[in-house]
């Protein structure tokens, strides 16, 4: 748990519908999101834990640092890649060394694709009532 004096390093970040904040305090490398340990969070899905890591693997920080992350809004896939892009910033804001390999592997961009609307008379954004000929 944290303490108030403890010196960290804050990265935030969203996709689709998701936002979330990471705090990096040094550590020994154990992820907590919204008070649960990572695995928990995502339970117990593995590809989305390294999804998550990318950033720290990239930098090979992955024992250096305790990061909390709070998240909210949006799915599973739309707050993974915010908590990513938050750790990424985070470790930017920590070292600056690091941004042209984050960058590179397309960790320092926020993905902007969003849900279409709902258009007048469709069923959906895009999809019609089936076309009759006769």
């Amino acid at each position: 748990m944290a303490t108030k004096n403890e010196k960290y390093t804050y990265g935030d970040g969203s996709r689709k519908a998701a936002t979330a904040t990471a705090r990096l305090y040094k550590g020994e490398g154990e992820i907590i999101i919204n008070d649960k340990p990572a695995l928990e969070y995502l339970s117990g899905n593995k590809t989305l834990m390294a999804e998550i890591t990318d950033p720290l693997a990239l930098t090979q920080k992955q024992k250096e640092f305790r990061i909390t992350v709070r998240v909210k809004g949006g799915g599973m896939a739309g707050q993974v890649d915010a908590i990513k892009l938050a750790i990424s910033r985070a470790l930017v804001t920590e070292f600056p060394e690091f941004r042209p390999v984050l960058k590179k592997a397309g960790l320092m961009k926020r993905d902007p694709r969003e849900k279409e609307r709902k258009h007048y008379g469709l069923r959906s954004a895009r999809r019609r009532e089936q076309f009759s000929k006769r």
